[in-house]
């Protein structure tokens, strides 16, 4: 499975809100903004943070793939 955090970033262009904005909000880590940057997984308690401070659901953040066989 592959996650993607495609529809956060475009989601904080149209609040116009930064990434550093979201970080300092959240007062996640910069690791964890990192993984999001990188499609990787987090915590399921953060992307809930995410929604609560972006007064969205989970799929207006990010979507979930199936990987091919080949990655």
């Amino acid at each position: 499975m592959r996650v993607s955090y495609k529809k956060l970033w475009v989601l904080l262009a149209q609040k116009e809100i930064s990434k550093a904005d979201l970080r300092k909000r959240l007062k996640i880590s910069p690791s964890t903004l990192t993984k999001l940057n990188k499609n990787e997984f987090i915590a399921l308690s953060i992307l809930v943070r995410i929604c609560e401070e972006l007064n969205c659901d989970i799929g207006d953040i990010m979507e979930v793939t199936k990987s091919s066989c080949t990655e």
